[in-house]
């Protein structure tokens, strides 16, 4: 089946008790036993539901996995991941991650004996260098937030089984209908699903997806065990954003190049971060393993240009965190998104207090363009 047939007709697509071409919003707590000590299909909510069952199968199916898993938030999924590890296991971690995800490591995880080396997953030397005998996993996105940095994946996963770890990998960016991780060896693939794949700013969601049953085992009674899973509501609102995925991300796509294709002309853009950009280091590992280069680029002012009023002056662009959804949002990910790390870490890892994060909307492309003009006129 074509992946774009998948993403309307894979997993549960529709219910089979009335034939309604729609997964029904199931919206129970518990459901009656017929056996006393039986073990029907659904019992409790927090165990099993319908609704949240449909989205996790469809998941599963696209990312090429043995189980799908939805949570109430992408920060969620990524605590349930970390469960796997217990006190005094190390895991390597790449340097360019979320903002949530760095806190989460270290207010959390570290409190709780978990130990975290930070590397450039690209440089496969450096993640050699952080093994150690604890050692259990490598933790990377790949394009990364926001510096869209490409780590090979095939590469890293091969390093992994040889030292016997987990590859784990945020998925968010590119969506499985650009990139898959598991059928380039990865374990577990991991995605902010409020992104993306909801697509329309309206809920917040967090995937796993597993390769191999005894980790689908560990990660499902995790789930049941920790509880944060994604409500019947917000699982049907994701399974509907799903299957519009493939016409989403080829709108994002076209607007992004042309995006970039202005910004690089401009004498007003000092830098510019974007997988699509031939010219950049990364670009012959994106050819590689990607199918498209996304919607999300980063970018630099030139100096003297003055970036609060470039963005205040947006008129169509919106200010907000968050991206991937049909309109286009920018941020400042040194005082938003990735505001919890410490400004020495934050430019050590190449955030500058500079960088801009453009997620580009499917709005008429003409339009962007004119918005981002008047306001970089209004930033001299």
């Amino acid at each position: 089946m074509n992946f774009n047939t998948k993403l309307i007709h894979a997993g549960v697509s529709r219910d089979n008790i009335t034939g309604a071409v729609n997964v029904p919003i199931y919206q129970a707590s518990t459901y009656a036993q017929t056996k006393l000590g039986g073990h029907p299909e659904y019992e409790y909510s927090r165990t099993g539901n319908p609704t949240r069952r449909a989205v996790e199968e469809l998941i599963k199916d696209l990312e090429g996995g043995t189980a799908g898993f939805a949570f109430a938030s992408g920060s969620a999924a990524i605590h349930n991941v970390f469960s796997l590890f217990s006190t005094g296991d190390h895991i390597i971690v790449g340097n360019d991650v979320y903002g949530g995800t760095f806190r989460l490591i270290n207010t959390v995880l570290k409190r709780q004996g978990l130990s975290f080396t930070v590397v450039d997953t690209r440089n496969l030397a450096e993640v050699k260098a952080a093994i150690r005998p604890n050692t259990k996993a490598i933790y990377l996105e790949t394009p990364t937030n926001p510096l869209m940095q490409i780590t090979d994946i095939t590469a890293i996963t091969e390093l992994g089984k040889a030292e016997k770890l987990l590859t784990v990998v945020d998925n968010t960016f590119a969506t499985p209908y650009i990139q898959q991780p598991l059928k380039l060896g990865a374990d577990i693939v991991l995605h902010s699903a409020s992104k993306y794949l909801g697509g329309h700013s309206d809920l917040v969601a967090g995937l796993v997806v597993v390769k191999g049953q005894r980790l689908g085992e560990r990660i499902g009674y995790l789930q049941n065990a920790i509880g944060g899973i994604l409500g019947p509501q917000d699982s049907w609102l994701l399974q509907r954003g799903i299957k519009t995925l493939a016409v989403r991300m080829q709108a994002h796509e076209k607007n992004t190049q042309k995006i970039f294709e202005f910004l690089k002309e401009n004498k007003d853009i000092a830098k510019i971060y974007y997988p699509g950009d031939p010219m950049a280091k990364d670009f012959k590992i994106v050819k590689k393993q990607m199918n498209g280069f996304g919607g999300m680029i980063s970018f630099e002012l030139k100096k003297g240009l003055s970036i609060q009023r470039f963005i205040e002056g947006l008129q169509i662009i919106t200010l907000a965190e968050s991206l991937g959804a049909v309109e286009s949002l920018i941020e400042v990910p040194a005082v938003m998104t990735h505001g919890a790390i410490p400004e020495k870490i934050r430019l050590k890892n190449g955030i500058s207090n500079e960088l801009i994060r453009l997620s580009v909307g499917i709005e008429q492309v003409e339009d962007l363009l004119s918005d981002l003009r008047q306001a970089l006129a209004k930033a001299k």
